[in-house]
């Protein structure tokens, strides 16, 4: 599956947040600055032709539903952002985030916590 333009990741935020609905439904999830109806309209037929979104008519009106899950699309981003900037490693990932300071020795022992719980389960 393509990786989203901003505009369509924008989209399907809003569709996410929603979880099915019309187009107008989504304008309301949108963030600031909204696009113009027309525009966010375009951007949910393509989803729906790339196959990111399913839709169900309704007379002259359609009910869009997401076919990919938020986490679904957040674990295939991650996964090729990690691969590609980051030699495959989280662990480059995490050391950047502590070389840049992005992130503090508290929310790695927090992570540690969750990694450490995660392999008691």
């Amino acid at each position: 599956m393509e990786k989203l333009t901003r505009q369509e990741e924008a989209a399907m935020l809003a569709v996410w947040k929603q979880g099915k609905g019309l187009v107008k439904d989504f304008l309301e999830q949108h963030e600031e600055p909204k696009p113009h109806y027309n525009t966010l309209s375009s951007t949910i037929r393509n989803l729906e032709k790339k196959g990111w979104l399913g839709s169900k008519n309704f007379g002259p009106v359609k009910q869009y539903t997401p076919l990919v899950s938020e986490a679904e699309y957040k674990n295939r981003f991650m996964t090729g952002f990690v691969r590609n900037y980051f030699q495959n490693s989280y662990k480059e990932l995490v050391s950047f985030f502590a070389r840049e300071k992005k992130i503090t020795a508290r929310e790695l022992k927090e992570i540690m916590d969750l990694i450490g719980k995660k392999n008691l389960e």
